[in-house]
């Protein structure tokens, strides 16, 4: 005997209307968040100015079509190029995350949050060049901001208790997600469209993480978060056309998400969408590095220091012993030959060598001409990485989020210097005074690489004054961010 399948069309899943009210409905309140965001488009945008000095970022930007003219595109930071929002969120996002140098989120899921500002900002400024052209008020850097406070919400909730690495897929799904919502959102979404758009999102196929592991790590890592946030903006301008959604895009037997791509398991929630990830939201500062590292960066560089003040070679040294937490030794504890700048930024026996020899790490020293320095894989092969289960639990505590490690070295002569220990990096939201005046000379700088003084002193006159900065029309900002 045969049963019927049913064609009744469902309710939407919970997960879609949540996130959809949310973005529809929420009023962001806390001041921290909305200075925090600031801050954030601050250094997201310097970010992508340094990736600019890279021919291998470089190549993939512009139009598809060489020559294309898009009147009143998005224009993209940093270069001459004016384009479609489709494409403008692939370039910008590409430049965001070229060097694994813009903020991060470490839950159950890890990810960055601000690559979510390629579609915000090429929408924004899309709708405002749109807007003004047909004498209507342009959007404000305020919408870009609280649409980015709602990214980092909807990509970091998602993030806390639900590992999407542990199925195989890459973390910028959740940017896929988080900015089609927002998007849509800016674009002008009515709730059932909102709610198919997302719902596209997840029905969508999603990233591998096949290009962050070995023996396959390489430079899609570095555009794949500019490719989700791109797909988002399309996606979202398809709902806009009235296009249908999927409504148990997640929970429909055999064929919703749940089943085919997440082990049949639901997703599970440790708090409701406000504004806490911005809040908490890590910044990378001082080290363009995979940020399960920065804290052992931070360690090898005073171990630097005491080694020459103590007139030690790093040949002399016999093994170091990393103290790490779980996820650091399942991402980026590597061995063997590392093949390009992808691969050696994700090692984290890479990142301490070449501080412990130079006393730096900059994203120049994850090139050919600087892992050619055979002292590097001498010293690789010295260390091991071995788990403290309680740096594992306060990395998944919600009240500390720290992301510790611990380096001791043994020297030839039987040695053993005092370990030196970091819990929380300076982006972190507990080293946070001590981090921002960090992040703006780290913009300051990224500004410089790129634009003439004149040009630096009137962005800076925006950038740096709230006030100012909210109330500025989006286009006029991005105007202000060209060549």
């Amino acid at each position: 005997m045969s049963s019927h399948i049913s064609n009744e069309r469902p309710q939407p899943d919970k997960v879609l209307t949540d996130i959809v009210d949310y973005v529809l409905n929420y009023e962001i309140k806390n001041d921290l968040a909305w200075k925090t965001a600031q801050y954030c488009l601050l250094d997201t945008l310097g970010c992508g100015l340094e990736a600019l000095t890279y021919p291998a970022c470089t190549k993939l930007l512009g139009p598809i079509i060489p020559g294309t003219i898009v009147p009143n595109g998005a224009k993209v930071p940093g270069t001459p190029f004016q384009l479609d929002p489709v494409q403008a969120a692939f370039n910008i996002g590409a430049i965001i995350r070229w060097l694994d140098f813009n903020d991060t989120w470490l839950a159950a899921e890890w990810g960055h949050p601000s690559d979510n500002l390629g579609g915000i900002l090429a929408t924004a400024d899309w709708l405002s060049r749109t807007a003004v052209a047909s004498g209507k008020p342009a959007l404000l850097m305020k919408d870009v901001l609280e649409a980015m406070i709602k990214a980092h919400e909807i990509q970091g909730v998602l993030a806390l208790e639900n590992s999407f690495n542990k199925v195989g897929l890459d973390h910028v799904f959740l940017v896929k997600v988080a900015s089609v919502a927002v998007v849509g959102k800016l674009i002008g979404l009515t709730r059932d469209e909102l709610i198919n758009a997302v719902s596209l999102a997840f029905v969508d196929g999603q990233a591998l993480r096949t290009y962050r592991h070995s023996p396959n790590t390489g430079s899609r890592k570095s555009w794949a978060a500019g490719d989700a946030t791109s797909r988002a903006v399309r996606l979202a301008l398809i709902a806009k056309t009235g296009e249908m959604g999927y409504p148990s895009v997640l929970t429909a037997k055999t064929w919703g998400f749940y089943d085919v791509s997440f082990k049949g398991n639901e997703f599970k929630f440790q708090r409701d969408y406000g504004s806490y990830v911005m809040e908490h939201v890590l910044f990378k500062i001082s080290f363009p590095a995979e940020f399960h590292s920065q804290t052992a960066v931070e360690a090898a560089m005073t171990l630097h220091a005491k080694l020459k003040d103590a007139g030690i070679a790093t040949n002399d040294i016999k093994k170091i012993t990393i103290r790490t937490h779980e996820a650091a030794i399942r991402i980026i504890d590597k061995k063997g030959a590392l093949n390009n700048p992808a691969d050696r930024d994700h090692c984290i026996q890479y990142m301490i060598a070449v501080p412990l020899i130079y006393g730096r790490l900059t994203a120049a020293d994850y090139e050919d001409n600087i892992a050619a320095d055979t002292r590097i894989d001498v010293l690789r092969d010295k260390m091991t990485c071995v788990e403290d289960p309680q740096f594992t639990k306060d990395y998944h505590d919600p009240e500390k989020r720290s992301i510790a490690n611990a380096l001791t070295i043994e020297l030839n002569d039987g040695r053993i210097l005092d370990e030196v220990v970091v819990e929380y990096p300076i982006g972190h939201k507990r080293r946070r005074e001590e981090g921002i005046p960090e992040l703006l000379n780290k913009f300051k700088i990224n500004l410089a690489r790129v634009f003439a003084e004149k040009q630096q002193r009137n962005i800076l006159n925006i950038a740096l004054d709230y006030q100012t900065l909210v109330s500025t029309p989006v286009n006029e900002f991005v105007d202000l961010m060209v060549i």
